[in-house]
């Protein structure tokens, strides 16, 4: 499961519009942007602590001179480290992050829901974005299938087809 910054303005209006419609939370009407804009933020700053955190990997990597195959391992070792969640653990992090910020905002006028209806009808909003990543890698894999996996040409190739596919669907 990953996040896509392109998708972040779509997640942060259906997850703002959806709430309000199911009447988890009041928002005035002057405020459903401003409201919007604190999700996104919430989900920025989770990009930019997993790219922290995959620079923080490769270091660790390097400095014990390490191969690229221990990167997963390291990097969920440096998260761990640093209180952050990735994949599972990540929706978990930026669902307790909004549920922060919607306490705190003074653009959500009222929180109607309690705290575990709202975070599994956060969770299953996000869940659904980011499952967008295991459909990506399964159309990747069938443009691939006369490649052998693991080889320098199929990481080349890979990255091409992903990042044209990613382009087609505006999920950059």
């Amino acid at each position: 499961m990953r996040l896509y910054s392109g998708k972040i303005p779509t997640i942060a209006e259906e997850l703002i519009r959806a709430l309000r419609t199911e009447v988890h939370i009041d928002v005035l009407d002057a405020s459903v942007e401003e409201a919007q804009l604190d999700v996104e933020s919430v989900l920025r700053e989770y990009l930019r602590t997993e790219r922290e955190l995959e620079e923080a990997a490769r270091d660790y990597l390097a400095q014990r001179g390490l191969g690229h195959e221990g990167f997963g391992k390291a990097k969920r070792k440096v998260a761990e480290s640093r209180g952050f969640g990735l994949g599972e653990d990540g929706i978990d992090w930026m669902v307790d992050q909004l549920l922060e910020v919607f306490m705190q905002t003074r653009h959500i006028e009222e929180i109607f829901s309690d705290d575990l209806t709202l975070r599994r009808r956060i969770a299953v909003m996000l869940k659904k974005h980011m499952a967008e990543d295991l459909d990506l890698k399964r159309e990747v894999e069938r443009h691939l299938k006369n490649l052998e996996e693991g080889t320098t040409s199929w990481d080349i190739e890979y990255a091409r087809v992903e990042h044209q596919i990613r382009r087609m669907r505006g999920i950059e």
